[in-house]
């Protein structure tokens, strides 16, 4: 570890020493840092600084300019392959350019007019260290100017009347708002997109206009906002905009051959309607619905103006995909350092009934070498599956009305699975059914997902005499918690989620019950009970739960190659009624490359829970209860690779005082001494469609410890006890 250290030292001092003005030429200099600043507390200064045409070399973390630093280590020798590489993959350094800084200084003037400070001004101030510059930027706004009164002037009688019907409050300009530029851009465009969705198929919100006028001896300005009348052309007399009906929608092939889609899920499909006026809204919700069918590769809407006439033909010009594909892939696996092979094969089919229905349908197998079991006779592991998924571009559901049923944003998706798995302690079978909805509201940055019904049914046909003896059976060594995830289970379930995502905040909320139902069904027809007083189907013990999820992620972009990314996750699950024990599958675990990565998979907690039996302990390290919170610094790097550097804190806790799990019950007055922290850097291959992630991280404090150097391991780093490395596709959040 301390050689590590050092590297990283010497690493450090190395890229300080390059010269950066190694590049810059005489009478010039590099622009080593820009500064935007104002002398008024209510402009936010920095929210202006995209105004600025030179930005410095940009910096990793937003702490060092190796970038730079790696140009500068070249020859100039361009011939030569190193001098070239290094270049390429190094930043060529910024010259200062006065005229781009004189640019600059306008920029942030029209920014600041544009904001409502008429009067502004911007001073720039450079201060030069031998070849290194530093351009501060120094905004004086003066005072804001706010809009006083506003008059419509409106030169077409049509659109006159609809624009009264326009509600007071929905209008975009009033009396005392601030005058803002954009406030009245966004007038514009919503009067534009109340017309356009009224037929006036020819508007654009260039025939809207303004005219502002200052008050004397204030800071109001009056507004007055001018509809202009229809000109098609500079030569063209005015008229009165001419407003467009739907004469016809047609379905046209735009492969060789005809549309191979039933007519009616076409229609459902089209928003825009023979007889109605043009709407832009109904034509972007046609290409919307039609952008969700499977079948369909993509879809190009035209429409054809009869001559002397205010009527449009609607042609829908469609082209779709291949009906039915077959794909292959071979998998690597390693679980915890057993290595083995996997391959898949799926077909899809994507308009099974002329629907744009999509089925698909995949076989899994897999198999492991495990190493490191004693007594037992097979030391290898085998795993095959089936799957089989139906979806229907709608809801599918009795009672519903016909205009929800056919919303073009919903899916219906029915999934069949059975999965087989044959270890050297046990056999496991595991069949699921599952009706689920899916839905979404795109204008709202909104998805849900409903489980209806889902349905698992877990079979252990096989347990290895060994593993019964030393685990499940033996008085001495007896675990509740395993032996109840080794036992034939039935899981009924019913869940709700909702997904919310703007691009800077991500929320994630989930919400299951299970064994409700069948609970209410076991006190009517006096279902049967076990051994241990557990209600049974078919012999069978169901569980029952609750269980909710919360997600949060947060984004704060500090220019276009760093991003700091916040990251809160809770869980919790209850057991009740029929059950004491959660199903495994159910279970909470802590570690892995998507939670607190000083830990592998499945290896810290719960509580301070120390686990000490290797065979058992995947069993054992779950919870019903789950934190997690995480920061990560990302950066841009150079070519396809980025950057991180993350903190990590979580653990996972149990609701109940289980006997197996010492330390591991969850307890307001203690938890907080049993959150784990890990520190660490990640490395990304970023090839936009999919990442590539490997992360390196370190235990920072350890709850579960038997020394105080554990403990406190970032103080007494041990590479061999507290280091996990981490592979995985994605961000991690």
């Amino acid at each position: 570890m301390k050689i590590f250290k050092f590297f990283i030292f010497l690493l450090i001092v190395f890229f300080s020493a390059c010269s950066s003005s190694k590049f810059v030429p005489d009478k010039k200099y590099l622009l080593d840092e820009v500064i935007v600043k104002s002398d008024q507390k209510d402009l936010d200064a920095a929210s202006l600084a995209t105004y600025i045409r030179q930005k410095a070399n940009f910096k990793w973390f937003s702490l060092f300019k190796i970038p730079l630093s790696t140009y500068s280590l070249s020859g100039k020798d361009s011939t030569r392959w190193l001098n070239r590489t290094l270049q390429r993959i190094g930043e060529k350094p910024v010259i200062f350019d006065t005229l781009q800084a004189r640019l600059s200084c306008e920029d942030l003037k029209t920014a600041m007019f544009n904001l409502g400070y008429m009067n502004s001004s911007v001073s720039l101030q450079t201060k030069v260290k031998g070849k290194k510059l530093k351009a501060i930027y120094t905004l004086t706004p003066g005072p804001s100017f706010y809009i006083g009164k506003v008059d419509y002037d409106i030169q077409d009688d049509s659109i006159a009347r609809i624009l009264k019907m326009d509600i007071p409050a929905n209008r975009g300009l009033k009396p005392g708002m601030k005058f803002v530029v954009s406030v009245l851009d966004n007038e514009r465009k919503r009067i534009t997109s109340i017309l356009e969705d009224n037929g006036y198929y020819r508007f654009h919100k260039d025939f809207i206009q303004y005219t502002a006028d200052s008050i004397r001896g204030s800071n109001r300005i009056g507004v007055t906002l001018h509809l202009l009348k229809y000109r098609a052309n500079s030569n063209s007399p005015e008229t009165f905009h001419p407003r467009y009906i739907l004469n016809s929608v047609n379905y046209l092939s735009s492969d060789s051959d005809r549309i191979h889609i039933r007519r009616h899920v076409l229609e459902a499909a089209t928003a825009l309607q023979p007889g109605k006026p043009y709407s832009a809204s109904d034509l972007q919700r046609t290409y919307n619905n039609f952008s969700r069918l499977q079948a369909i590769r993509y879809t190009n809407i035209r429409f054809v103006e009869p001559p002397d006439t205010n009527l449009l033909n609607c042609n829908i010009q469609i082209s779709t995909n291949k009906p039915s594909t077959i794909s292959f892939q071979p998998e690597g696996t390693n679980t915890a350092g057993d290595l083995g092979a996997a391959a898949s094969l799926t077909y899809i089919n994507r308009n099974l009934f002329r629907g744009s229905e999509q089925f698909s349908i995949g076989i899994r197998g897999a198999y492991e070498a495990i190493t490191g079991l004693e007594g037992y006779q097979d030391q290898n592991y085998q795993e095959y599956s089936v799957e089989s998924k139906l979806q229907l571009p709608r809801f599918v559901a009795p009672f519903l009305s016909g205009s929800f049923r056919n919303r073009q944003d919903a899916t219906s998706e029915l999934l069949v699975s059975w999965n087989l798995q044959n270890r050297p302690e046990f056999h496991r079978r595991v069949f699921s059914a599952t009706w689920r909805y899916r839905w979404s509201e795109p204008k709202r940055n909104l998805s849900y997902r409903l489980d209806l019904l889902d349905l698992n049914y877990v079979y252990m046909p096989w347990i290895s005499e060994t593993f019964k003896h030393d685990y499940l059976d033996s008085v001495s060594n007896r675990n509740a918690i395993l032996r109840y995830n080794y036992e034939d289970l039935f899981i009924m379930k019913l869940g709700f989620g909702v997904n919310y995502n703007n691009g800077v905040d991500a929320i994630r909320t989930n919400i299951e019950t299970a064994g409700n139902i069948l609970d209410g069904f076991s006190g009517i027809f006096n279902f049967r009970k076990n051994d241990e007083g557990h209600h049974t189907l078919f012999n069978i013990a169901y569980a029952q739960y609750a269980k909710f999820d919360f997600d949060y992620t947060h984004l704060l972009k500090f220019d276009s190659h760093n991003t700091l990314a916040l990251h809160a996750d809770f869980g919790i699950a209850y057991p009740y009624g029929n059950s004491t024990i959660l199903p495994f599958e159910k279970r909470y675990f802590s570690g892995g490359a998507n939670s607190v990565r000083g830990w592998s998979v499945r290896s810290l907690g719960p509580g301070k829970f120390k686990g000490n039996d290797g065979n058992i302990d995947f069993i054992n390290q779950t919870g019903d209860m789950k934190l997690d919170m995480n920061a990560e610094m990302r950066t841009f790097l150079f070519w396809k690779f980025d950057g991180a550097l993350f903190v990590d804190a979580g653990n996972i806790w149990t609701l109940r005082d289980y006997a197996d799990q010492p330390g591991g019950q969850f307890k307001w007055n203690t938890f907080y001494q049993q959150i784990a922290v890990a520190y660490g850097i990640g490395l990304r291959l970023n090839f936009s469609y999919f990442i590539l992630r490997f992360d390196m991280g370190m235990k920072a404090i350890n709850p579960a410890y038997s020394s105080s150097e554990e403990h406190y391991a970032i103080f007494h780093p041990d590479f061999s006890r507290d280091f996990a490395f981490h592979f995985a596709v994605g961000l991690p959040f």
